[in-house]
C-alpha cells in the first residue's frame, strides 16, 4: 500500500503533528511518498500538507509579479526556450520602461517584484545596470524586490545587498551532477550553488528550485536524459537533500515543458502529477518555507492544484495588458486579455478558494525573520 493509504487516522494526524514539530524524513519515506499511485493515499498526501502550512501560514497566500526585464541569455541550457543559440526574438527592456511597468504594479496587490533575466552580458558584465533596475523597482513600489540573474560573483551580490535586493532566486535544476551536466551544459555545479551560499551570507533571503519530468526527456539524437521513472524519483530524493545543505528560504519544483528549438525540444510532456508530489514533500521537509505555485505552467488551473498541495505563494503573475514574457509560457499562444496571469484574477481565485492574500506586514516579517535568522 502506498505511504499514506495504509495509516490509521490516528497515524495520519500523529504523523502531521510531526511535521509540525519537523521531524526529519528518510530517504525511503520521500521514495514511497513520490511513488504514491492511490487516489485516495495521494488525496491524504496533499491534505496533510496543506495541513502543515496552514499551521505555519494558516490561509494567507502571498503574491509575486513577473518582470522578464531581459531574454538574452549566453548559456546553451537544453531544456530553456531562451538558450543561446535558439534563433527567436528577444527583448530587452530599458530603465524607463521598467519605471512605467512599476508604476502599473505597484497597486495591482503583488508582494515582491522578481526581476528576472537571462545571463544577458549587458548587465551581467555591468552590474550597475541591474542595480539601477533593483533601485528603480524599489522606489516606484515601495515593495521588496527579488532577483533571479543567473550566477553571479561575490561582489555582485555584495552589491545587490547595499541597494536592497531582498531575495535572490537561483535554480540548481537537480543535485544529481551528471543529470545537471545535460540540462546545464558547460556550467559549472559548484559555483552555481555557491552564489546562493555568498547571497545568504549577504544577508539576502535565498530560493533553490528542481525540475522534475526527467523520465521523460530525449535529446535532439534520441538519446534518454534520464531512462526511467525510478530515476525521476531518485532524481528528486537527491535534490531534495541538496536543497536543504543551504537552508533556503523559498523552494520551488517545476514539471519540465518541451520547449520549441531546444535540444530537447521533441520531448514527450510529462504530467505534472510528480511535480505535485513533489511540493507535498517539499512542505514535509521546509515546513515553515515559502513554496511557490507558478502560473507560468498550467495557469490559474494549475496554481488551484500546487496550492492544493502545499504550496503558498502564487509567482509568474503578469499583468492583464503586459508583453513580457514568462520563462516557460505554456500560454505564448494565448492572447493578452486571455492569460488570465493578472494579480486581479489571481485573487478571485484565491477567494473562491477559501484562500486570502495575505498581508504585506506578514510578508515582509518572513523576509526579516530569516534574514536574521
Amino acid at each position: 500500500m502506498d505511504y499514506f493509504s495504509k495509516m490509521s487516522d490516528a497515524e495520519y494526524n500523529q504523523f502531521i503533528e510531526d511535521i509540525i514539530q519537523k521531524k526529519s524524513l528518510t530517504d525511503d519515506d520521500i521514495r514511497s511518498m513520490l511513488s504514491a499511485t492511490d487516489k485516495a493515499g495521494l488525496q491524504r498526501m496533499f491534505d496533510a500538507a496543506v495541513s502543515v502550512k496552514n499551521h505555519y501560514f494558516g490561509n494567507d497566500v502571498y503574491l509575486y509579479s513577473f518582470v522578464y526585464f531581459s531574454t538574452y541569455c549566453k548559456n546553451q541550457c537544453t531544456f530553456c526556450y531562451y538558450n543561446a543559440k535558439n534563433k527567436i526574438d528577444r527583448y530587452r527592456i530599458t530603465p524607463e520602461e521598467l519605471r512605467t511597468m512599476c508604476e502599473e504594479l505597484k497597486n495591482e496587490g503583488v508582494h515582491m517584484i522578481d526581476l528576472t533575466m537571462g545571463e544577458d552580458p549587458h548587465f551581467h558584465n555591468k552590474p550597475e545596470n541591474l542595480l539601477e533596475f533593483v533601485r528603480i523597482a524599489k522606489e516606484v513600489t515601495g515593495l521588496p524586490v527579488m532577483v533571479s540573474p543567473g550566477v553571479v560573483d561575490n561582489d555582485f551580490i555584495q552589491a545587490l545587498s547595499k541597494e536592497g535586493a531582498n531575495f535572490f532566486a537561483l535554480y540548481q535544476e537537480t543535485y544529481q551532477e551528471e543529470l545537471y551536466e545535460k540540462l546545464r551544459a558547460g556550467q559549472s555545479f559548484e559555483e552555481r550553488f555557491q552564489a546562493r551560499l555568498n547571497a545568504k551570507a549577504a544577508g539576502i533571503c535565498i530560493e533553490d528550485g528542481i525540475l522534475t519530468g526527467f523520465s521523460k526527456m530525449k535529446l535532439s539524437n534520441g538519446e534518454p536524459v534520464s531512462p526511467s521513472v525510478s530515476d525521476d524519483i531518485e532524481s528528486a530524493v537527491a535534490s531534495i537533500r541538496g536543497m536543504q545543505k543551504a537552508d533556503p528560504d523559498q523552494v520551488r519544483v517545476m514539471t519540465f515543458e518541451p520547449q520549441p528549438g531546444t535540444p530537447l525540444a521533441g520531448t514527450t510532456q510529462a504530467s505534472d502529477l510528480m511535480e505535485l508530489k513533489v511540493i507535498s514533500v517539499l512542505r514535509f521537509v521546509f515546513p515553515d518555507r515559502l513554496i511557490p505555485a507558478s502560473l507560468d505552467v498550467a495557469g490559474i488551473p494549475g496554481m488551484v492544484d500546487r496550492l492544493n498541495a502545499g504550496a503558498n505563494v502564487v509567482t509568474s503573475i503578469i499583468s492583464a495588458d503586459s508583453k513580457l514574457e514568462g520563462v516557460v509560457n505554456f500560454d505564448r499562444d494565448v492572447s493578452l486579455n486571455e492569460r488570465k496571469r493578472d494579480a486581479k484574477s489571481v485573487i478571485e481565485k484565491l477567494n473562491e478558494m477559501g484562500l486570502a492574500r495575505g498581508s504585506q506586514e506578514n510578508f515582509e516579517a518572513y523576509l526579516n525573520r530569516n534574514k536574521s535568522s
